[in-house]
């Protein structure tokens, strides 16, 4: 029987790029080698290559995205995609891939880039009946009025690259006199930014992926981080306390869980998903902050806990999400 050729891409154009290197770690080591032929394609500025097992680096035809190793062409079954921010993250490797006719693990082009721009997320799930906190958006080329801005929102407010990931570029601003600041550092980042209100409440983030062709929610991880809120180093250096799973009140689980299916659902998503959050207690409801179509797969990651937590093995997990693209 054919083992089928898996393409796993990681790397990236952004500065994600160092998550989606520790993801790569936990991923190839649990792709299972007596079901797939597994390659490692790192996508860089510099190019697209291929490293071998006698440590020769060979680049990728992206004519047809295949590798020549030994005389061999190599062509690919399924892509499994392992890159956080552009281009794996935002719709661009997701056109190319369903031009080349290849099926890949994650959410299709037009969702993975409707879901990167945290501004028309947000605004989808409210058209879709799910509860958002209230917010601006700006341009970079726009001019801003600052006292504008404080006077139609209630602080504290976060203001957030529209475009970025991993918390760069964020800031938690508790009044006024901060938003100028945390405007010019967001659009460091992006020509796009989103100043949103602060929601009181706990927060939750979970997987969600369909396995065995079931829309399945994964065990709910609290988040408390030691930060002003869960920045990048809450997220990647430890300075958090995670709880898997969370220890919520059975009705307002079962919110979370119908919430985060209805939007897997409303944003037609496919293989895994992680949607962060805010459950709020005066209006006892699930806030959503935001999609991530390629959640981070490192060892301090929340999905892979969420698997474990569940008495699922990551190599069963990593295996049928390559299954539904086969």
């Amino acid at each position: 029987m054919h083992k089928p050729n898996i393409a796993f891409v990681t790397g990236g154009y952004s500065r994600e790029a160092e998550i989606s290197y520790k993801s790569a770690v936990t991923i190839a080591a649990n792709i299972d080698a007596a079901k797939y032929n597994a390659y490692t394609i790192d996508i860089r500025t510099d190019g697209w290559w291929h490293t071998t097992t006698t440590g020769e680096t060979i680049a990728v035809d992206k004519n047809d995205f295949s590798l020549t190793i030994n005389g061999e062409h190599i062509g690919f079954d399924a892509v499994l995609i392992g890159i956080h921010g552009t281009p794996g993250e935002d719709g661009k490797l997701q056109g190319y891939f369903d031009m080349l006719n290849l099926p890949y693990s994650s959410c299709n082009a037009a969702v993975s880039a409707l879901t990167f721009n945290k501004r028309f997320a947000v605004a989808m799930a409210a058209a879709s009946g799910i509860h958002v906190a209230k917010g601006l958006h700006f341009y970079k080329h726009h001019a801003i009025d600052v006292p504008e801005v404080a006077s139609q929102l209630q602080f504290p407010v976060f203001v957030k690259p529209a475009n970025g990931g991993s918390s760069i570029g964020m800031s938690k601003v508790p009044d006024a006199t901060g938003l100028q600041a945390a405007l010019t550092l967001a659009f460091s980042e992006d020509d796009q930014v989103l100043v949103e209100e602060c929601i009181e409440g706990r927060e939750f983030t979970v997987g969600v992926a369909r396995l065995n062709g079931k829309i399945t929610v994964l065990p709910i991880t609290e988040v408390e981080s030691e930060n002003y809120f869960f920045d990048f180093e809450a997220k990647y250096q430890g300075k958090n306390k995670e709880t898997t799973p969370a220890n919520l009140e059975q009705d307002k689980a079962e919110k979370v869980r119908e919430t985060a299916v209805k939007i897997y659902e409303a944003f037609n998503c496919k293989g895994v998903i992680r949607i962060d959050f805010i459950y709020n207690a005066a209006k006892d409801a699930p806030f959503m902050l935001e999609i991530n179509t390629i959640p981070g797969q490192s060892a301090a990651s929340v999905v892979p806990q969420q698997v474990q937590a569940m008495g699922m093995s990551l190599k069963d997990f990593y295996s049928q999400l390559i299954d539904a693209c086969l």
